[in-house]
């Protein structure tokens, strides 16, 4: 081992920046710290404002090339990196459980093989990419996809690979060069991928990652006059500075932020399946930002409800995420679990009743935890705690349940639990949420759109959407005279 790589539970992981297909080290480094036992895992490399232009610099470089390189030949690079992902499962599984918490065997069963999909997906759908012609009195109009340029990338810390993998494999397909800004808690996987990328054939060049800690590098990217998208998710604040950044720069940008989603279960509902979506909201240590944390009941039902789900919800585990048999593993970093902690502490203070939790466990885990007695104006329904921490209120009618479940700035998600078609059809009509599932959770289709509403994000992405943003769009209208063939 190199002083420039870590051995995470046996797999060999770079500390440094990816940049023009090569390493590059910084001055300055940044700890990463385990959430799982508190270790540290090592130094990363802390991007400044010179590592982020050189990265831009790269980018731009290489994106005449990329971008003329023809659509059958950009899909079956990236095919090829799903291919090398897949080969490489086990590994990058480890290494994101150790960075950030999650559950290996999620990592193993479902994260890492979506990683593979999004890379996938995009580039068979940029193969059959395309706009029929059409006439406007004899003339043709035809619609071009043109990629704009390098893509400045900012993920998050939750689900970071997978995200950033969301965001990379359609920006790559049409045709753009990516930097990609991993979060500081849970760099490595990113800088993994970056060499297993350039094992399967992507060029230098065309994927740059810049880690970095604190605002230096983050601001250099997105202030960058040479990036022609910004694709952001993470918090509202970071939104709208980012905002600022790129209307200086004219750069569209796609936000995907903060939620507080409800789930409304209904009297008519199968209870045993809404008790298992609103448990579910656990997921992640309640680290994901579509959850439904806040359960919205029809008040004739409440208490079997509450009976129900304490029972079901009791019974999760939590512990040591590697263990095949955890539920709910830690939360990411201590101060993720001091602000999860305030929240609780401040609503018990204000009159809501712990039914479950409501305390911190040792290290860096927080029981699950489940308020009632929660005022829908209190900071605990109205603000995104980002941890295993739901509220439950009921409701008497349709009517309220809507009120109840739009009364947020945020409008990402919502989740509805009903046995009649009707009612369904009547509430999701009016609800406020770029996705809505009835009778299920996190159903996701890559060709579906994806975005919030409100405080919730700004543009959508997914299939079409994804290559509508990432790319220029030109039509170019053909005359039917001045041919020189006359045909």
């Amino acid at each position: 081992m190199s002083e420039h790589t870590l051995n995470v539970a046996g797999v060999t992981v770079d500390t440094r920046h990816w940049i023009g297909g090569e390493r590059v080290a910084s001055a300055d480094t940044f700890v990463d710290v385990s959430p799982i036992d508190g270790s540290v895992l090592g130094e990363i490399a802390r991007g400044t404002t010179a590592e982020a232009s050189a990265a831009v610099a790269a980018a731009r470089a290489a994106f005449p090339g990329w971008a003329a390189t023809p659509r059958a030949e950009r899909a079956r690079i990236l095919h090829a990196v799903a291919d090398a992902v897949e080969k490489r499962i086990e590994d990058l599984s480890i290494v994101e459980t150790h960075d950030n918490g999650a559950l290996l065997r999620s990592h193993r069963r479902g994260v890492m093989p979506r990683v593979a999909h999004n890379f996938r997906f995009f580039a068979d759908w940029l193969v059959g990419l395309g706009h029929e012609d059409f006439d406007t009195r004899g003339h043709t109009n035809h619609v071009s996809w043109d990629p704009a340029g390098p893509c400045v990338l900012i993920t998050p810390w939750n689900a970071p690979l997978m995200l950033a993998t969301w965001k990379m494999a359609p920006a790559l397909a049409a045709g753009n060069t990516v930097i990609l800004k991993p979060a500081e808690w849970s760099p490595l996987t990113a800088s993994l991928f970056a060499d297993i990328a350039a094992e399967a054939g992507l060029p230098a060049g065309v994927l740059n990652v810049v880690q970095g800690y604190g605002a230096e590098a983050g601001n250099a990217l997105v202030s960058h006059p040479d990036v022609r998208r910004i694709s952001f998710t993470g918090s509202v604040p970071t939104a709208k500075t980012i905002a600022a950044a790129a209307a200086a720069n004219l750069v569209p940008a796609s936000f995907e932020l903060g939620g507080k989603s409800p789930l409304l279960v209904f009297a008519d509902a199968d209870l045993d399946l809404a008790v298992d979506l609103a448990v579910e909201q656990y997921d992640n240590a309640g680290q994901v930002c579509l959850a439904a944390t806040r359960i919205l009941v029809e008040e004739t039902i409440a208490q079997e409800f509450t009976r129900r789900f304490t029972e079901k919800a009791s019974a999760l585990r939590q512990g040591d995420p590697r263990d095949e048999t955890t539920d709910i593993g830690p939360n990411i970093h201590t101060r993720q679990l001091e602000k999860i902690d305030g929240f609780v502490q401040r609503a018990l203070t204000a009159g809501a009743r712990a039914v479950i939790g409501g305390r911190r466990g040792e290290g860096q885990y927080y029981a699950p935890t489940l308020l009632t007695d929660v005022a829908q104006d209190s900071e605990i329904v109205q603000e995104e705690v980002f941890g295993p921490v739901l509220t439950l209120q009921t409701f008497t009618d349709e009517d309220e349940a809507v009120r109840l479940a739009n009364d947020t700035r945020f409008g990402l998600a919502a989740t509805v639990a009903t046995g009649d078609r009707g009612r369904a059809a009547r509430v999701t009509d009016r609800l406020v949420a770029g996705t809505v599932w009835v009778n299920c959770f996190f159903v996701r289709d890559l060709q579906a759109p994806f975005g919030g509403s409100r405080h919730s994000g700004v543009g959508r992405e997914g299939g079409t959407w994804s290559f509508d943003f990432y790319c220029d769009l030109k039509n170019t209208v053909l005359a039917p005279k001045g041919w020189r063939d006359h045909g």
